[in-house]
This record gives C-alpha cells, sequence and structure tokens, in this order.
C-alpha cells in the first residue's frame, strides 16, 4: 500500500515538473511577441528606456498616428491588409489544389521517375526565397508582372505547392486502398470515390497543410519586399518599412502593425485548431 502510494506521489511530482518545464518554455518563447504587444501601448519615451518598462503607461497614439490621426499621415493598412489577404488566399487555394492532386497522385499511382519528382519538388522547396529574388526580380520585370497580385501569388503558390504536396501525399499513404475500391464496386467512379470517401477522411490533414500555407504566404517577406513597390500591391509585412525613416524607426508604429498582423493569423488557428491538431495526428494512433 505505502509503495503504491508513494509510485503514486512520484508520477504526480514528475507531472508537476514537466507541466511546470513546459510552461517555462512556452514563457520564453512567448516573450517576444508579449513585447511586441506591449510597445504598440507604450509611449515613444517607455520603448526607448533603458531598462526597460515592463507595465506601459497605456496609450492608443501608435494606432491613433497609424490610421491617420495625431496629425500624422497614417500608413494605408486597409490597402495593405486588402493585399495580403487577397494574395494570402488566393495562393492557398490554388496551392491546396494542386498540391492535394499531386499528393494524392504520389500516394495512390505508379509512374516512371516518381521517387526523382518527388525529391526534386523536396529540393526544390529547400531554395531559400533570399536566393531567387533577384532572378525572380529580373524575370518578372520582363514579363511586366512585378508590382502586381498576380506576380507575387505565382510565387507564393511555387513555394507551397511542394510543402503541400509532402504533406497531403502522407495523409493520403494513410487511408488504406481499399475504401476507394469499395466505392467504385457500389458505383463510383474514381473522381465520386475521391470527393465522397477518401476526402473526407484526409479532410483535417488537407485543412493542416492550408494553414502552414496561408502562414508562409501572410507572412513572408523578403520576396515581397523585392517584388512590390506600390500601395496597391503591397502586403503587410513589406508596410512594416513604411515606419523606417533615414535616421530613425518608428518602433511604436512598427509595433502596432505587427499587432494588427498577428491577429488575423491568431484568429484563424484557434478557429480551425481541432482540425489542425487532428491533421499533426493524423495516422499516429493505430487500432
Amino acid at each position: 500500500m505505502d509503495r503504491n502510494r508513494t509510485h503514486r506521489n512520484r508520477r504526480r511530482v514528475l507531472a508537476w515538473m514537466h507541466f511546470f518545464g513546459l510552461f517555462i518554455v512556452m514563457a520564453i518563447i512567448c516573450i517576444p511577441g508579449l513585447w511586441i504587444v506591449l510597445n504598440s501601448f507604450r509611449p515613444t519615451v517607455e520603448i526607448m528606456a533603458k531598462p526597460p518598462v515592463w507595465v506601459p503607461s497605456f496609450t492608443l497614439d501608435h494606432y491613433r498616428a497609424m490610421f491617420g490621426g495625431a496629425g500624422e499621415g497614417g500608413v494605408p493598412v486597409f490597402h495593405y491588409f486588402r493585399n495580403s489577404l487577397v494574395v494570402s488566399v488566393t495562393s492557398t487555394v490554388i496551392a491546396i489544389l494542386i498540391g492535394m492532386s499531386g499528393g494524392y497522385a504520389f500516394a495512390r499511382y505508379k509512374f516512371r521517375f516518381k521517387g526523382g519528382i518527388f525529391v526534386g519538388l523536396m529540393l526544390f522547396r529547400a531554395v531559400p526565397g533570399v536566393a531567387l529574388s533577384l532572378p525572380l526580380f529580373i524575370v518578372f520585370a520582363r514579363v511586366g508582372i512585378i508590382d502586381t497580385h498576380f506576380g507575387l501569388i505565382l510565387v507564393y503558390v511555387a513555394m507551397n505547392v511542394p510543402f503541400t504536396v509532402w504533406l497531403t501525399d502522407g495523409f493520403f499513404r494513410q487511408i488504406p486502398g481499399e475504401l476507394h475500391e469499395a466505392a467504385e464496386i457500389d458505383g463510383c467512379t474514381r473522381w465520386q470515390a475521391f470527393w465522397k470517401v477518401e476526402f473526407p477522411v484526409a479532410r483535417s490533414g488537407v485543412a493542416s497543410a492550408a494553414i502552414f500555407a496561408f502562414l508562409t504566404s501572410w507572412n513572408e517577406f523578403a520576396l515581397a519586399s523585392q517584388l512590390t513597390r506600390s500601395t496597391g500591391s503591397k502586403t503587410m509585412p513589406v508596410g512594416l518599412l513604411d515606419f523606417t525613416a533615414e535616421f530613425t524607426i518608428n518602433w511604436g508604429g512598427m509595433c502596432a502593425l505587427a499587432v494588427l498582423m498577428i491577429l488575423p493569423a491568431l484568429i484563424l488557428t484557434f478557429i480551425v485548431q481541432k482540425h489542425l491538431i487532428a491533421g499533426l495526428t493524423f495516422g499516429g494512433v493505430k487500432g
């Protein structure tokens, strides 16, 4: 009896230590984000103060200035938000459609050079975006699609397709092939078997791939800063440069815009977190 109680107490202590360790790690990870939020509500004097001021004198001056108040011209936030939304949503939808089709083909069919094509896609995804910025700028300038939504969407689709192919390929491999065979025996075409039987099973995995693709497009800066110039095409990450001058940086305004940029991503993640967790753990437990 004493031995069982000691064992339970030990497990309880280990569980609390594990929880406390995770809390400390998460707190360290979240400190930069918390600091950005606090700076968006601080006066400029407190932002530059040394030692740092942890409890800010809350002010909305940075947000008012950003939207055209406080005697300043403001930043075209709504234009940047619209550009980011159009580019991110469109590129995500196209990348998911192409990536899901490619992932299904790699998971279900056998064809020549299948392994080489798959490896080639993964190697293309490994190339950093900064290395592609100059070649893309030259090509887009000659074609005439620089500083346009179409050019940025094209780039983001190319960036996200290899990742979505790899991710959805793993999800479709977890689905038994007997499912679509049974559906075809019941009278479904291959297309109907996919949409009515296989896609609902892998829906959570596809949703998680869509979330990652959207966040990649929403937060991307390196390529967008090189391929966009005007207010009609700049995205929100590029809009952060509006707060930099020749000799000064408006840290408060930059943090305020960063908060507005983070909010949609957080809201989306909270809304679809059920699908995200289910997609990431898909196939992890077998009965």
